[in-house]
């Protein structure tokens, strides 16, 4: 039982960072988009919470890439911190190739919702494959 054990305490501070460094991510991903992701869910703006979902999908995988190949807690941090800057750098070239990205998302067009998400989605890939550090 004691060997089973044995990673508990780290597995417990990599799941915390992971959970913090989420909740750093969705509070920075939704300060610089221009529409508030959040207020549009709660109206049932479904193409709101399909861009955002994906978005925290494609922001996942390279964050769980950066805990499997951590090989400390720092090594975690910094690179979720890239997988998080990949992700506004995605939302800010959709939106360079998409001028009116939010209002359409706001607005409930699926189209523009999917785009986005595609493109984070993309990118998350790509970065977590990347991190072979």
């Amino acid at each position: 039982m004691a060997s089973s054990l044995a990673g508990l305490a780290d597995f417990l501070i990599f799941f915390v960072l992971a959970v913090a460094l989420v909740g750093l991510y969705l509070a920075v991903y939704t300060l610089a988009t221009m529409h508030n992701e959040f207020a549009l869910i709660r109206e049932n703006v479904i193409s709101a919470a399909t861009a955002l979902g994906f978005s925290l999908v494609g922001f996942a995988l390279p964050l769980a890439s950066a805990i499997v190949h951590a090989q400390t807690i720092v090594d975690c941090l910094v690179w979720g911190l890239v997988a998080l800057a990949v992700q506004i750098l995605v939302y800010w070239l959709v939106r360079i190739a998409m001028p009116n990205l939010s209002q359409r998302i706001a607005g409930g067009e699926m189209a523009a919702a999917l785009f986005l998400g595609a493109a984070s989605l993309a990118a998350g890939i790509i970065n977590a494959a990347a991190m072979t550090f």
